[in-house]
């Protein structure tokens, strides 16, 4: 076979593992346990490897509220020159099968979700979410967003890990899979947008929780936390997406990127058939809508792991089947249907398990290809988050953001040189 027949076969190999997959949530538990090498003093964060001097401001500020959460330091100051000091490890979630939604910090003590498919074998973690504003992942760190955390990491966390069990009882796991589908055709979009998938969550884990056994007042708590936190889901659909893209990894002569993330600083990807380089270039501005008192002067480059949705097929490339994310993120209802279909343009198939009611139920675009995107010269085009560029406001806005060309160049020209070309 040639090498055109060779890559072919290989990125059929790859969307149709990321396709097939069906990760399953099975646990819960601290970082520290599930995720190896998470050893001392290591704080995880979203985006491709980056040292402290060169961390943005929300990174460092998410940074710095992790050592205080952990117990390392008990000031910002104190935090801030602990982190500069050498004594912390930073390493990227992806490099543990991790993810974590904007500055994506995880520390130690952090209770992480973990799915699991059966049919590739991976495995993939991600955090609890705080919900929106002021909150760690936005680079906040005050006393409010430390109680907080301690409150996720312990009423929640052992509300959910209960009712899991209980649930575990039934079936081998929850699919989040099968919620994602079901949320696509409700007006999510599964990465901005999670107001029907969370409400679908909360309906399948609350007569859980109760059969648990748990105390009425932690309950309610847990309920009002999330129904009034519509991306309570957010990092569980994250994990999820990760598990995909994991199924799809290291398939030779494959051409399909199977990560795609931010670190505030900046945008990098990593390729299926080029193992675990990463390709990287500045992180580009977002679009957004502002709260009140912010503009653009006051945003952050984009950050985040959350791209991992779109990687795997939904989020942003599925905009024309959430038309209502537009009062979020900005835009108009023609321009998530514009976006939709140019990402058909650069990836490999239509997903056969996530459909898009507006477009006849087609599939949503899926696996991002070098070669297109650099032949098109289109770039995936995502929604996401805006946190303030100073460390310990928070979030801002939320916008849409379109990927530097410049890393599909590096990468198809790293293909290249891997293969021979």
């Amino acid at each position: 076979m040639d090498l055109r027949g060779q890559v072919e076969e290989a990125n059929t190999l790859t969307v149709e593992r990321m396709m097939q997959a069906d990760p399953l949530w099975v646990d819960m538990g601290l970082a520290s346990e599930k995720l190896k090498g998470m050893k001392g003093r290591t704080l995880l964060h979203a985006g491709p490897p980056i040292a402290w001097e060169r961390m943005s401001g929300p990174l460092r500020g998410a940074v710095m509220g992790a050592c205080i959460y952990e117990g390392w330091a008990s000031t910002p100051e104190e935090a801030e020159r602990l982190a500069a000091s050498g004594d912390v490890t930073f390493e990227p979630c992806h490099h543990h099968g991790c993810v974590g939604p904007m500055a994506g910090v995880v520390s130690p003590r952090m209770p992480v979700y973990e799915v699991f498919d059966e049919k590739s074998g991976a495995r993939a973690f991600s955090n609890l979410n705080e919900g929106l504003g002021k909150v760690l992942r936005y680079g906040a760190y005050g006393d409010d967003v430390q109680k907080r955390l301690r409150w996720l990491g312990t009423t929640f966390y052992e509300a959910m890990k209960a009712a899991l069990r209980e649930l575990r009882k039934e079936r081998p796991g929850l699919s989040f899979k099968a919620i994602i589908s079901q949320a696509l055709t409700m007006g999510d979009d599964c990465h901005n947008r999670y107001v029907a998938a969370t409400s679908l969550f909360i309906r399948e884990m609350v007569p859980y929780m109760f059969a648990a056994g748990a105390g009425g007042k932690d309950v309610s708590e847990v309920y009002s936390f999330m129904n009034g936190n519509n991306f309570t889901t957010l990092n569980l659909g994250m994990a999820t997406a990760k598990a995909m893209a994991l199924a799809g990894h290291g398939v030779k002569h494959s051409t399909i990127v199977t990560t795609m993330a931010r670190n505030g600083t900046e945008t990098g990807i990593r390729v299926s058939g080029l193992g675990d380089r990463w390709f990287t270039a500045p992180a580009p501005t977002v679009k957004g809508m502002w709260f009140p008192g912010f503009s653009e002067k006051d945003a952050n480059p984009d950050i985040g792991d959350s791209a991992i949705t779109e990687t795997a097929g939904f989020g942003g490339f599925a905009m024309a089947a959430a038309p209502a994310i537009i009062s979020w993120v900005g835009g108009s209802a023609s321009v998530a249907m514009e976006i939709t279909r140019k990402m058909y343009e650069i990836t490999y198939a239509r997903h056969r398990f996530f459909t898009i009611p507006a477009l006849d139920f087609q599939g949503t675009p899926t696996g991002v290809d070098i070669r297109k995107v650099v032949k098109t010269g289109v770039t995936p085009h995502i929604n996401t988050g805006v946190a303030h560029r100073q460390a310990g406001i928070g979030q801002i806005g939320a916008g849409l953001v379109v990927f530097p060309m410049e890393m599909f160049k590096l990468a198809l020209k790293g293909y290249a040189e891997a293969y021979g070309l």
